[in-house]
């Protein structure tokens, strides 16, 4: 019981994401990376190449300037200076070991600073600076733009290649759950494979496979399952008839009476294991009338139980089986009878039928998992039966297309611990529609 509740908390406090914007996330942020380290090292190269050529022209520019002063003896190229005090300390050293040299000061802000520098005679150095043209710069400032929308256009397609592809992939996997949860509901005609369709063949095929193989191999140990049991109760129908026929024939007194009981209680445990596989083979078919809905009810638990009070807040006239909606009416009737204490109520509002009792409820492994088969359960609600009952009531309700729920009664406003329950109720939902998706077929009305 923990584990359910440590489930159930962790499913509502997950999450629930699609498998398409997973898809798409993660392309979006592998195309972000992607395009800022592309945008980070164009932008370098190009800086890089655009500072070499400034260097490069300082450089051509510095030679000519060169041999013009040792022409003349003067410094007469435009923007070439002797001896500059604002010549960088690093260019000045190098200058003085008797090389040319170019430099780039980086000033932080703006464009940066292109030096170049030589040594002439009398010791003096011949330097030029110059700055990067608006030209390139404008260059490099468009070449950035460009490389910021190229991203972004790369990023959103990427986010909607993903999404195309997530939906896809998703769409697929929606249909093999779908089709999953109608085995999961009795559909043992349906097949995971033939639901998700689709030409291209990927994993989703081969989970498919997987999940349809082991369908056909459950549905091949419940048919052997529900055969067995079929034939052990029909071969023990009919030694348990010949014992009930031998005590009826007993002379009367308290040692007959207790065999003719447990002879019949037999009798019946045989035939509600038989009616049980007849239900589990999904073979069973409605045979449909128009009845109206609370008369039918009142009639019936008068005669199964006369003390039960019966309420029809709202008459509705439904389209049922009569012998199957009296079968599940009369065992969930003997269900609060037998487990649970009186009054018995029965009420009728529309196409709901409710019966409740005021005994300790029902146990908890029932209402998380519904009925089961010789499972009784709590010691509370045991000692009586064999677990049949209500696992008959619902297997005639699925094949009259209705919905029968179990809940418990229990008081408001008490704090501290879960209070005990004050009573069971069974909720059977009757179908608006006449249940042919079950293949029930209609009876013609008696002339």
């Amino acid at each position: 019981m923990r584990g359910t509740t440590r489930r159930l908390l962790r499913e509502r406090t997950a999450i629930r994401t699609g498998l398409r914007w997973k898809l798409s996330a993660a392309i979006a942020l592998v195309g972000t990376l992607i395009a800022v380290a592309l945008s980070l090292v164009v932008h370098n190269a190009a800086r890089v190449s655009m500072l070499d050529n400034a260097r490069d022209l300082a450089d051509e520019r510095l030679q000519l300037a060169q041999r013009n002063y040792e022409l003349s003896g003067r410094p007469n190229f435009p923007g070439i200076r002797i001896d500059d005090p604002d010549l960088p300390a690093e260019l000045r050293q190098r200058a003085s070991e008797g090389r040319r040299v170019t430099y780039v000061s980086d000033r932080g802000h703006g464009a940066p600073d292109i030096w170049a520098a030589v040594p002439v005679k009398n010791g003096h150095v011949l330097s030029l600076h110059t700055g990067v043209t608006d030209h390139s710069t404008d260059i490099l400032h468009d070449l950035d733009q460009a490389l910021v929308i190229g991203s972004i256009a790369v990023v959103l397609g990427g986010s909607a290649l993903g999404v195309l592809i997530g939906g896809q992939l998703s769409r697929r996997l929606r249909k093999a759950a779908a089709a999953a949860n109608q085995v999961a509901g009795g559909e043992t005609d349906v097949r995971v494979r033939d639901a998700i369709g689709g030409v291209v063949r990927d994993e989703t095929d081969d989970l498919a496979s997987a999940v349809d193989a082991m369908t056909d191999a459950l549905q091949q140990r419940l048919e052997a399952e529900r055969r067995v049991t079929a034939d052990i109760a029909h071969e023990l129908r009919t030694p348990v008839t010949g014992l009930l026929t031998a005590a009826e024939l007993l002379p009367p007194g308290r040692p007959t009476e207790l065999v003719l009981d447990r002879a019949k209680a037999m009798r019946t445990l045989v035939e509600d294991v038989l009616e049980v596989a007849r239900l589990d083979g999904a073979s069973e078919r409605a045979e449909l009338q128009d009845i109206m809905l609370g008369e039918f009810v009142a009639r019936r638990v008068a005669v199964k139980d006369p003390g039960a009070e019966v309420r029809v807040v709202h008459e509705s006239e439904v389209t049922t089986d009569p012998r199957r909606l009296e079968r599940v009416l009369f065992n969930l009737l003997a269900n609060a009878a037998r487990h649970g204490r009186p009054p018995i109520e029965v009420t009728v509002e529309g196409r709901v039928v409710r019966v409740r009792d005021h005994g300790p409820g029902f146990p908890e492994d029932l209402l998380a998992d519904g009925p089961s088969r010789f499972r009784t359960g709590s010691t509370d609600r045991a000692g009586h039966g064999h677990g049949l009952g209500l696992t008959i009531a619902a297997g005639q309700s699925r094949v009259l297309g209705a919905r029968l729920t179990f809940r418990n009664v229990r008081p408001v406003g008490m704090p501290g611990r879960r209070p005990p329950a004050e009573g069971a109720v069974a909720v059977l939902w009757l179908p608006e529609h006449a249940p042919t998706n079950t293949g029930s077929h209609r009876i013609l009305p008696a002339r």
